[in-house]
């Protein structure tokens, strides 16, 4: 991107805006918008990658790089910045709308205007990058839909806006120096190359502004700001400023929101800019496509649980014919997300699938067999091919056996294991390399047990597949945080799934009986599939390394770490109820 401004643009209120432009001008056109306290600049990277098949702008926001500074505070009022923005757009592109892409005060700029109806309509769609909408995130604060503790910790993440409001203070920060320092130390989290900022002195201290015009009056007073532009949310990893919540609760106000993280930090995209691309090169390609957006008609909870952290992702689900997948699959679609429902019994996926896509069209079924490492990798192939690189893969599939170890056969032994266990690492062998590969962000989530913790007379080869999941899980999840993966297992416990009816059982007398008892068993415990997939979407949510679902589930993971002793007793007197 050229240092000089290949034009002006003159705002609302006279002040004289730097534009730089990159790349075809025929192409679709794409408007990025800087944070604070960057310039124009931060964009560099991407520019240079988008710039081969896009018409890219950038431009300098008022009291930055090359555009000129307001003279009072209300000429850094958020009414003003979207009228800025419309003038650029106006310039660049006066006959088509837009692709707007923002990060940090770009997006809450960007945010302002396309919620804004004068302006919405000159904007195709709108990629925000770490950057709330005030007013959304005003609700936010107030209603905690995501609990105080989350709120508490956002509050932590954005102590910074006080010291950035207090006269004087952050202005000596800067200009000995200190503060300088400091944002180094923040640029380095989320790892990603090293890639030295081009600021000067002016970004620092104009930018302070944005905060003291626009803070308070937002957080105390806010509106409601709704938008028909489709939007997605682009969550780093790594981010030292914002929770995610923050983030994905914004699908409340949109029509067409998508969700999405990615491994970085809050400056990732000067450091590590190849994911947003990929994002956004494949959003844009989306919207030009001309492809009819669907048209949702939900109640206002439908429309809230629609557009949260799930929205617009892609979850591959082995096991989606049945049980808790079955469930998991539904829950997941009416919180957004695509599905692809993998099951080796085909119409039951398809059944599955089918029924996903009346809440959020684009779901499709698989008939695969997890045991069979072929042909796992050509479902990842296949799902690469149709969907991109997935948000979420869970590899649920899995089968009961029971009975004592010493009395089943070796066809037993041998099925349990080659499902419970091996299903699950080729899962992870042929989803998590594209996962790495597309920048990080997605989740792997693998089904253990209770059973992998709690000792069982009846149960030994069962719960030996499942504590393999859960350690595997435990260790994979060290080994890909550092590249952006998350791994959770999830412990289900006693849930009502018909597992039982399925299950192989040997050295128990006579085998419908025992199976009645075990059914009779889980009946009366009365936890259904869908209760335990609410519960295992609401916590995957938080990336916890596992997540008990029952309360025996909890209880004896926490007895298996505080007096393993007393749960073998137990195992020797009696199977586990």
């Amino acid at each position: 991107m050229s240092t000089r401004p290949q034009h002006r643009v003159t705002a609302t209120d006279g002040q004289r805006l730097a534009v730089y432009s990159a790349g075809d001008p025929a192409r679709p056109t794409l408007v990025l918008v800087h944070g604070y306290p960057d310039n124009a600049t931060v964009w560099d990277a991407l520019v240079h990658d988008l710039a081969a098949d896009h018409h890219v702008v950038t431009y300098d926001v008022r009291g930055a790089g090359r555009s000129t500074a307001p003279d009072d505070r209300s000429g850094y009022l958020l009414d003003q910045l979207a009228d800025d923005l419309r003038a650029v757009v106006d310039s660049v592109s006066p006959d088509h709308p837009v692709h707007v892409v923002a990060h940090d005060w770009g997006s809450i700029q960007a945010w302002h205007a396309v919620t804004e109806p004068e302006h919405s309509p000159r904007f195709a769609s709108f990629t925000s990058i770490s950057g709330p909408d005030l007013d959304h995130a005003g609700h936010w604060l107030r209603k905690a839909p995501d609990g105080v503790r989350t709120v508490l910790r956002q509050a932590v993440r954005s102590s910074y806006i006080g010291f950035f409001g207090t006269p004087g203070l952050p202005e000596a920060a800067w200009l000995s120096g200190i503060g300088g320092l400091a944002l180094a130390g923040l640029e380095r989290v989320g790892g990603g190359p090293r890639v030295p900022a081009r600021r000067a002195t002016r970004d620092y201290l104009n930018g302070l502004a944005l905060y003291r015009a626009n803070m308070l009056r937002r957080f105390t007073r806010p509106t409601e700001r709704r938008t028909s532009v489709p939007v997605q949310a682009l969550a780093p990893t790594h981010d030292a400023f914002m929770v995610d919540q923050l983030q994905s609760n914004a699908g409340r106000w949109v029509d067409d929101f998508r969700f999405h993280r990615f491994q970085g930090g809050h400056w990732s995209v000067r450091s590590r800019p190849a994911p947003v691309a990929r994002r956004v090169r494949a959003f844009v390609a989306e919207i030009e496509s001309g492809a009819p957006r669907p048209v949702r008609n939900l109640t206002a909870q439908q429309a809230r649980r629609h557009g949260g952290a799930f929205a617009g992702q892609v979850a591959v689900i082995t096991g989606a014919g049945s049980g808790i997948g079955r469930c998991l699959a539904f829950e997941l679609a009416e919180r957004g997300a695509r599905i692809v429902a993998v099951d080796v019994n085909g119409p039951a996926a398809e059944r599955t699938a089918a029924l996903c896509s009346l809440v959020t069209p684009g779901s499709a079924a698989q008939r695969v067999d997890v045991t069979d490492a072929a042909a796992m990798h050509a479902l990842a192939a296949w799902v690469r091919d149709e969907y991109g690189v997935p948000d979420m893969v869970v590899n649920n599939a899995g089968i009961g056996v029971a009975g004592p170890f010493l009395e089943a056969s070796t066809e037993d032994l041998e099925r349990v294991v080659d499902t419970n266990l091996w299903g699950v690492i080729h899962g992870v062998r042929a989803f998590a390399p594209m996962m790495v590969e597309g920048g990080g962000g997605g989740r792997i989530v693998n089904t253990a047990s209770a059973a992998s913790y709690l000792p069982s007379r009846l149960y030994g080869a069962y719960s030996a597949t499942k504590a393999a999941v859960l350690g595997l899980s435990r260790s994979l999840r060290g080994e890909l945080a550092g590249r952006g993966v998350s791994v959770t297992a999830v412990c289900p416990g006693l849930i009502d799934t018909g597992i039982i009816s399925s299950a192989r059982l040997s050295g128990m007398g006579e085998v419908s009986r025992a199976k009645e008892r075990l059914n009779r068993l889980y009946r009366l415990r009365g936890y259904t599939p869908e209760r335990a997939a609410r519960r295992i979407a609401d916590a995957v949510e938080s990336d916890p390394e596992i997540v008990p679902v029952t309360s025996e589930a909890h209880i004896g993971l926490a007895l298996s770490r505080l007096s393993p002793a007393a749960l073998r007793a137990y195992a020797r007197l009696a199977p586990p109820s």
